[in-house]
């Protein structure tokens, strides 16, 4: 298995992927998200930023999860060190290969994405409800540092 970027030539293998994450998305909280469709004009977005990326696990030309990450500035404002920050905006592995290692070498790859970006530390954020995806972060060095609460109008 390789890790890499990914390119245009892997929008098909990701649309599948980004599908199993909508479903857990509705699945968790249903109240926010709907399943949707991810044109090709999101991922070349992402292809052609500066401060982001989606790095691919593949095996034998085949991409089975991958990482979507982030490089953002903390705020500037004079209470907060300034940082530089990798954000874990998505992360999946397909389903019938998660817990055999993937993962945790996609998050492996955003660290060091994050290092040669010049950044301080990275951040990501898990639905309450799902318990093994906190365990998953934990075990590779994650601790919960802030909750974020909200309240409908």
């Amino acid at each position: 298995m390789i890790i890499r970027k990914a390119t245009e030539n892997d929008i098909e293998s990701l649309r599948p992927l980004y599908l199993e994450l909508e479903r857990d998305g509705v699945r968790f909280q249903p109240e926010h998200f709907v399943i949707g469709f991810r044109v090709d004009t999101f991922f070349k977005n992402i292809f052609e930023s500066e401060h982001q990326d989606i790095l691919v696990a593949d095996i034998d030309g085949k991409v089975v999860g991958f990482a979507h990450v982030m490089i953002l500035e903390q705020k500037r404002v004079p209470c907060l060190k300034p940082e530089r920050v990798v954000y874990l905006q998505d992360l999946d592995v397909a389903e019938g290969l998660r817990s055999g290692g993937i993962g945790a070498k996609l998050i492996d790859a955003c660290k060091e994405y994050g290092k040669a970006h010049g950044a301080d530390f990275m951040r990501t954020q898990v639905f309450p409800e799902n318990v093994r995806g906190m365990q998953f972060y934990e075990r590779r060095g994650f601790s919960e540092k802030m909750k974020t609460i909200e309240v409908y109008l």
